[in-house]
């Protein structure tokens, strides 16, 4: 049986290009093999910056009302989408139908912060800073902006991005993760029934080639890119050596400190939903539990209850409350770091590959270890799975020393109900984003998204404030108006021009 293909779409157009190869697209539920995606050549890379870079000219004159109103219309059409869109990335990445969906809307609300752009390009202005000058500043997009994304948050990471960008009056190329690309060919479609120009936004399919045109295209001004830390460093070298602004995330091992003041049973819960949600496969996924004193026993046997009683099933099938991981090599790589757990001697509380479901999808069941320790390879290996280690420290300022000396810091935890110990730990644990009694601390759209460390490359975080300022760059204009009727003569002098 015929299985349908997933084309790029550039200046407007589905194309398959140039490409001839192809990678398979799976269901990871069933483990069938659903799709076919092209993986693009260098030739259909550039002819989608070309086409980015002949809408720019227009794109970048229009007004900033008019492309406010767009990103309304464009917003408007996914909200009424959610659940189709929703729909696509459970049947490609295997998330549960609820979680595709909070996707969507946390990838919606930058959509939401995008319509402000005419304030959100509000200038400066100063009257009279010498005699008869003024100053004044205002931003203006970069050209042909690209982004790279991954396969663990298909349609919300890509509107980190795209919206920003072209709000800003930049024309953008995306290249998603070829394991489920289908959502952004939906996306693309909606953008051009929203009325966005033909070339203004564009989609290529691919691997490490397309990758890699991207970043050495001339034409290509900046790069966003979310993924794992080897690669986020090499995006940024390389991208940053051909002249390109950068803003490059990497991984994580997210650590959630319990003190023995915190609400246990609230707090197990937020860990195992934390853990195990979408199977482990976020960035802001809480992989290590740090147990301060006496709470490590009641703690581990609470997670024990909790994890056993998820229910493990298809993404898109009612009830079930987590889903299969996204490929076959995925789960082959997920189990072999439970061996080696075992192996290195953690206590295996929970073994996920136990786990039951008919079918032959890719499935891995929630994964509880205790007593791990920080040289242990599941300890320090980014898993990307639903793997929770649970480790044990003397005090809350052991347990800041722990996170404090892992090379990752993208987001941490605190469990407590003392202001006091959650105030110290906020200011002294150095990582870019903290939840206190919130275990997935992910900042609204107004703010930005960026963790410290080997968690990002580059010197700007992702959307909110620090995308608008990553999309743009600023003009100072200084103006003096010399009048004709008052006799002075207009003369400039040698010296370094002050203030008078």
């Amino acid at each position: 049986m015929a299985v349908r293909t997933v084309h790029h779409r550039i200046g407007g157009a589905e194309t398959a290009g140039v490409s001839r190869r192809t990678a398979p697209v799976w269901n990871p539920a069933t483990g069938e093999h659903q799709a076919d995606v092209l993986l693009a050549e260098a030739a259909d890379v550039d002819a989608a910056v070309r086409a980015a870079r002949a809408a720019l000219p227009g794109w970048a004159d229009t007004s900033v009302m008019r492309r406010s109103r767009l990103m309304f219309a464009f917003r408007a059409l996914v909200e009424r989408h959610t659940d189709d869109l929703a729909r696509i990335v459970s049947s490609e990445h295997g998330k549960v139908f609820e979680d595709a969906r909070a996707e969507v809307i946390r990838g919606m609300e930058m959509i939401d912060f995008a319509c402000g752009i005419p304030q959100l390009l509000k200038g400066e202005y100063s009257d009279q800073v010498s005699t008869e000058v003024d100053l004044f500043s205002f931003r203006q997009p970069l050209g042909v902006c690209a982004g790279i994304t991954p396969f663990n948050f298909p349609a919300m990471v890509p509107l980190w991005m795209h919206p920003i960008a072209i709000a800003t009056g930049n024309t953008f190329v995306l290249k998603p993760s070829e394991r489920d690309p289908s959502v952004c060919n939906l996306v693309a479609e909606l953008y051009a029934e929203a009325g966005l120009p033909d070339g203004v936004f564009n989609l290529v399919h691919g691997d490490r080639t397309a990758v890699d045109a991207i970043l050495d295209h001339p034409d290509v001004a900046a790069v966003s890119f979310v993924g794992s830390t080897p690669i986020a460093r090499y995006v940024h070298e390389r991208a940053t050596a051909s002249g390109k602004r950068v803003q490059a995330l990497g991984g994580a091992k997210n650590h959630a400190v319990v003190l023995p003041d915190a609400d246990l049973d609230g707090a197990a819960d937020h860990l195992v939903a934390a853990a195990y949600g979408s199977a482990g496969q976020r960035c802001m996924a809480i992989s290590v539990a740090v147990a301060v004193g006496d709470v490590a026993g009641p703690l581990v046997a609470l997670l024990r209850e909790k994890a056993r009683a998820i229910k493990v099933g298809p993404g898109l099938e009612a009830g079930s409350e987590m889903g299969p991981v996204v490929s076959p090599d995925a789960l082959a790589r997920i189990r072999g770091s439970i061996a080696s757990g075992v192996e290195a001697g953690a206590d295996l509380v929970v073994d996920g590959r136990e786990i039951d479901v008919r079918g032959d999808g890719f499935f891995v069941g929630p994964t509880l270890f205790d007593r791990v320790t920080p040289e242990m390879d599941v300890y320090r290996d980014e898993i990307f799975g639903p793997v929770l280690a649970v480790v044990r420290a003397g005090s809350l300022q052991e347990a800041i020393d722990l996170i404090n000396a892992n090379d990752w810091a993208n987001g941490t935890a605190i469990f407590t109900s003392s202001g006091r110990a959650a105030r110290l730990f906020q200011r002294r644990v150095q990582v870019g984003m903290i939840g206190v009694n919130v275990p997935v601390p992910v900042p609204m759209a107004f703010y930005s998204f960026g963790g410290w460390k080997q968690s990002l490359f580059g010197a700007h975080h992702i959307h909110g404030p620090e995308g608008v300022a990553f999309y743009t760059r600023a003009k100072a204009v200084t103006t003096r108006w010399p009048g004709e009727d008052d006799g002075a003569v207009d003369r400039g002098d040698l010296h370094f021009p002050t203030a008078d």
